[in-house]
């Protein structure tokens, strides 16, 4: 399959080299497409180095730098059979990849979730506040859609084309509840696969580095919820 791999990507010119790295391994025919969220430290520069696609959004939130991906794959002759959103952190394993695309190509599901909680992330990768999110919004989209969700983890892979018919446009955090709101709505075939998750191997989380960020992240997600899920 056609395979395009979208990395939002704020700050993390450490981790890009390794991350590009591991995605070549697992996926050798995918194309690596990072969208440079406003970097300061030479982000865009550093996935340059390693023949990466390199996007710019200048518009900030993490909505805004994977909806830049998608119109830049959408606009691509041919357009790829799937798309795979990871983030910059290297804290996913990217050689789960492998499995995600081979389920879609093997006709099992639309839409593939990564799950940080079903075999335990490393101590310290996920504060309580992640945690805590993450319990709510599952119990949430669970109680409304009949799903059976245990996490939101930002690992993921779905048909291109069912992706496109989602419509999604949150620009920010609530990005991920949007997506599996509208995806649960719309009856896309979902399945959540176990994921190993250890703590970012450089560079500072833009939710869990602050109280603010943690605090205005919590705040959009519940918003999300909010408008998603009704």
């Amino acid at each position: 399959m056609d395979v395009a791999v979208v990395i939002p990507a704020l700050n993390e010119a450490d981790n890009v080299p390794d991350l590009v790295a591991g995605v070549r391994t697992a996926l050798p025919d995918a194309e690596i497409v990072l969208v440079d969220n406003g970097s300061t430290d030479g982000t865009a520069a550093s996935a340059a180095s390693v023949g990466a696609t390199v996007l710019s959004e200048p518009n900030r939130g993490y909505g805004s730098a994977c909806q830049r991906g998608i119109r830049y794959l959408e606009a691509r002759d041919p357009r790829p059979d799937v798309m795979i959103i990871l983030d910059a952190d290297r804290a996913d394993d990217p050689g789960f990849l492998v499995g995600f695309v081979d389920r879609i190509a093997r006709d099992q599901t639309d839409f593939v979730l990564s799950s940080r909680t079903r075999w335990g992330a490393d101590p310290g990768a996920m504060t309580w506040v992640q945690l805590g999110g993450n319990l709510l919004q599952t119990i949430a989209i669970n109680t409304r859609f009949g799903t059976h969700l245990t996490d939101m983890g930002p690992m993921r892979a779905i048909r291109f084309d069912r992706l496109l018919e989602l419509q999604m446009s949150d620009p920010t955090w609530g990005w991920n509840v949007e997506m599996a709101c509208k995806a649960a709505r719309q009856g896309l075939r979902i399945v959540e696969v176990p994921v190993t998750y250890r703590a970012r191997q450089a560079g500072t989380s833009k939710i869990s580095g602050s109280l603010k960020g943690a605090a205005r992240a919590g705040t959009r997600i519940l918003q999300a919820l909010w408008q998603y899920a009704r």
